[in-house]
């Protein structure tokens, strides 16, 4: 894992994007993906601050709360004029409603639907906000400032207790018409795990539940993901049975959208490692090849715990293109 804080100021320093001659501040919002956590870019003084605290249980009120609380808290310890505040990006752990500023649904945590969650930063900081679901903006931020810095089309996917993703074409995010472009868990896979012949979907089986599940049927029953990226004969299989699965839907990825780069991050690439992040590299390489002359890049995520709110101070800068 990288120096975030270099990473980001050495980006500053280097842009010559016309955006970055703008004045004023940028904030990002992460709302639970690592923790609840915020982070801002004063595009001034080419800085980048960032703080975090654990989640808070409770209604959903109780959550933004204290993340407008852990926002005031940077601002203020940043030494920052809070009236210099231009745009605000809002990372969410669930599919959003872009259109209308509300979540849509929260996979882990019931009642966030149809929450007014821009509206509610909005009124806190007077300020333009934008919020995206945090896979989205995680492509978004290894394309802007991470490992894909410099490239146009990226594919991002996270492995973990989902599996999602998200698409960046032309620098800018792709949604696709109902915001729900790079979801790749959604994907339908050719065969039955389970039996019944029944075509589960990608999310089934690599999540962290759908890959303890199938290390329990092949006879290593454990709650602890490590213990399948073990030397045990049943996690080995599971592993590679999960390598060839990601390799194929990444290929097919490819065919499709042609992007420079595919990027993977969350905790079951981090447990598993650069091992298992080059396994798939090489087979993705196999199926693609010989169609494509290039060798396409599969690389893990750099930007570790504030990849959510990098990402959603990429989109706040983006916007100012808008």
């Amino acid at each position: 894992m990288s120096d975030v804080q270099a990473l980001i100021n050495e980006r500053l320093e280097h842009e010559s994007r016309s955006l970055l001659s703008s004045s004023g501040v940028l904030l990002g919002i992460d709302l639970g993906c690592y923790g609840l956590r915020a982070a801002l870019i004063d595009l001034d003084q080419r800085k980048f601050h960032s703080i975090d605290t654990d989640v808070p249980t409770g209604s959903p009120d109780d959550v933004v709360e204290h993340g407008i609380a852990l926002a005031r808290r940077l601002i203020h310890e940043s030494s920052v004029d809070v009236g210099r505040l231009v745009r605000i990006g809002v990372g969410f752990g669930g599919p959003v409603d872009l259109r209308h500023g509300v979540i849509r649904l929260s996979p882990r945590i019931p009642g966030w639907e149809s929450y007014p969650l821009q509206e509610r930063f909005e009124s806190a900081f007077d300020s333009v906000t934008l919020i995206d679901n945090d896979a989205n903006l995680i492509a978004l931020g290894e394309a802007t400032f991470g490992i894909g810095h410099g490239t146009q089309h990226l594919c991002y996917i996270h492995l973990s207790s989902g599996v999602g993703g998200g698409i960046v074409l032309n620098g800018r995010l792709h949604h696709g018409a109902t915001s729900t472009a790079g979801e790749i868990g959604h994907a339908v896979v050719g065969r039955g795990w389970d039996g019944t012949g029944r075509p589960e979907t990608l999310e089934e089986l690599v999540s962290i539940d759908g890959l303890l599940r199938r290390a329990k049927l092949q006879g290593l029953e454990t709650n602890d993901l490590e213990a399948v990226f073990s030397d045990h004969p049943a996690g080995k299989q599971v592993v590679q049975e999960t390598i060839d699965l990601m390799a194929t839907r990444i290929a097919q990825t490819i065919a499709l959208l042609d992007p420079e780069m595919v990027v993977l991050g969350g905790i079951t690439v981090r447990i598993g490692g650069e091992p298992f992040v080059q396994a798939i590299a090489a087979k993705v390489n196999d199926f693609i090849a010989p169609q494509i002359a290039r060798e396409l890049p599969v690389v893990a995520s750099i930007l570790g715990p504030d990849s959510v709110t990098v990402g959603a101070l990429a989109l706040a800068l983006d916007s100012l293109s808008d």
